[in-house]
């Protein structure tokens, strides 16, 4: 099995709808820091498992100097952020890694393994 890892920094605002009262409900910015994990078996004719200017261009290209609101049409917090990045670089993302700050950081693995307790 081939793994990748690819790292990025996205700076971007956003602001979060949310049933309470909260500071994050204003428009704000971050230093996203987004770290995306492909897999797969076999490598493409270039010999690789996707091209690292490929992810580049469908993610960072897509969000980096934006307000995240314009461009996605859900709740762009870091948990549903870490999932779409996933579902974008699909067949071959397994999990994505999105840092919203220093201490603040969500993931979104994908769960194609069942796991069998004994």
């Amino acid at each position: 099995m081939y793994e990748v890892r690819k790292r990025f920094e996205i700076s971007a605002a956003h602001k979060l709808n949310l049933d309470y009262e909260s500071k994050c409900s204003n428009l704000h910015g971050h230093n996203w820091i987004v770290d995306v994990y492909l897999q797969s078996e076999t490598l493409d004719k270039n010999g690789m498992v996707l091209d690292f200017t490929h992810i580049k261009r469908k993610i960072q290209d897509k969000f980096d100097h934006k307000v995240i609101n314009d461009v996605v049409p859900f709740n762009p917090t870091a948990e549903n952020l870490a999932k779409y990045i996933c579902d974008e670089l699909q067949p071959y993302c397994r999990r994505v890694d999105v840092q919203e700050s220093l201490d603040n950081i969500a993931s979104y693995v994908k769960d194609d393994v069942k796991i069998k307790l004994l």
